[in-house]
């Protein structure tokens, strides 16, 4: 989900130093006993007991936890971001739109005088144009995502404010202050030069990750120094407002009718903001409908996700997909869903779409497909998510998948992402 590795050369060593000193900083500045915070994909209940077991000074987490601290630490002397900071405002005009552009687009003619973008543009499925981390609010906001989530979940393990307090300047920044904050729609998302002034696909610049920034608020929200019941109301405001475009605009109905993952991860984003904002009935019934609206159409009975093995980049695409309908099962969990146990018409299942990723994921067999830069450790976290919902076969395929660089955190953060991130 938008998480990039990060350090990953100088990671280790620091995780060694961190290590030393965790359990100390696990009743750090005389915390009370921590509470559940009401999250929206990740388990609060679950956080609650990992935070207690730290408390108690267990040794198995500590190289997690020092992990964790190593990436908060990081963001410490960075940001905070905001959408005003681009050289040139979205097409409409207005600095606080959020602005990127399509990733595999690229220039087919020199750029001239005349013709400055080198139009018209052309795709190139899988291949990144480097310009698009240039002048939008891509790479900012992806920022914003990965420290909000980082520090909100380093200050609820170790009690440390100034993680609590960055968190709560990085989300006021970007949400919530007058001057820098972003408008709550993505109506200028992924534009293409000379083509479009924004498109629908964009929408997925933020269902892959914003779930996270719903989960740090909530973390925050249990009382967290430096976020205010002020920083609190005008949160949910803004996530209200956001929820209310995704639903209503133009944007927001093309993207929900997508049939691959863009359609997966607007559920999931859609499912996530209602019921953060209160809206349980909305929640229940965008994770009930993706039975029959989703699983069906794009899992196969055999497991695999002909949408996805389509792509130049079939092994992260089906990750991807998946780190969605895991994220989605999750939120299920809160509103009585259990979409693990569904089964559909012809047998499809998201334990079956897991499983097809296992001979890969485990280094037991090469992956079958297109891929062009193949990463084992991608289904590192949706076979952690199909293992911890009973299926034997993730299980056993635990001990032998690859961890990310950084280090694997579903100890801390039991809910899966994209960890061969391709967004920059």
């Amino acid at each position: 989900m938008g998480r990039r590795p990060r350090a990953g050369v100088v990671l280790a060593a620091v995780v060694a130093l961190v290590a030393a000193v965790v359990p100390a900083a696990s009743a750090h500045e005389g915390r009370a006993a921590p509470k559940a915070p009401a999250t929206a994909v990740l388990d609060g209940a679950r956080l609650q007991r990992t935070k207690i077991r730290l408390d108690h000074g267990d040794a198995g987490l500590r190289h997690a936890v020092a992990g964790l601290t190593a990436r908060a630490d990081g963001w410490l002397d960075q940001g905070p971001w905001t959408v005003v900071d681009k050289p040139k405002p979205a097409p409409g005009g207005d600095v606080h739109d959020y602005l990127s552009q399509a990733p595999y687009w690229w220039p087919s003619q020199p750029a001239t005088a005349d013709n400055p973008w080198g139009c018209p543009y052309v795709q190139r499925d899988g291949q990144r144009n480097p310009e698009v981390d240039t002048g939008t609010d891509r790479q900012d906001v992806e920022k914003v995502f990965d420290s909000s989530y980082d520090l909100a979940l380093a200050w609820y393990y170790t009690g440390r404010k100034q993680y609590a307090r960055k968190a709560a300047d990085v989300l006021r920044t970007w949400f919530l202050a007058p001057d820098t904050r972003m408008n709550p729609n993505l109506d200028h998302g992924q534009f293409i030069p000379c083509r479009y002034d924004g498109r629908a696909i964009g929408i997925i610049d933020f269902s892959q990750s914003y779930t996270s920034v719903l989960d740090a608020v909530a973390i925050l929200d249990t009382g967290a120094p430096g976020w205010s019941r002020t920083d609190r109301t005008a949160m949910r405001a803004w996530n209200t407002d956001f929820r209310d475009w995704l639903l209503n605009s133009p944007f927001g109905t093309e993207e929900g009718a997508a049939a691959n993952n863009h359609g997966t991860f607007y559920d999931m984003q859609l499912a996530a903001l209602a019921y953060a904002t209160g809206d349980r009935d909305l929640a229940r019934r965008t994770v009930l409908d993706a039975r029959s609206r989703r699983i069906d159409p794009q899992i196969a009975a055999d497991g695999t996700q002909p949408q996805e093995l389509a792509r130049t980049r079939s092994w992260h695409y089906s990750t991807f997909d998946l780190v969605a309908y895991t994220r989605l099962a999750a939120i299920g969990r809160h509103v009585g869903v259990d979409l693990w146990a569904y089964r559909g018409p012809d047998g499809q299942s998201l334990f079956k779409a897991v499983g097809q990723l296992l001979p890969a994921a485990t280094g037991a067999a090469p992956w079958p497909y297109p891929e062009l830069e193949f990463h084992r450790f991608a289904a590192s976290d949706v076979v952690h998510a199909a293992a911890d919902a009973g299926d034997r076969a993730a299980r056993a395929a635990v001990p032998k998948l690859e961890a990310p660089p950084g280090g694997d955190l579903w100890a801390l953060r039991p809910a899966a992402e994209q960890l061969d991130s391709i967004a920059g």
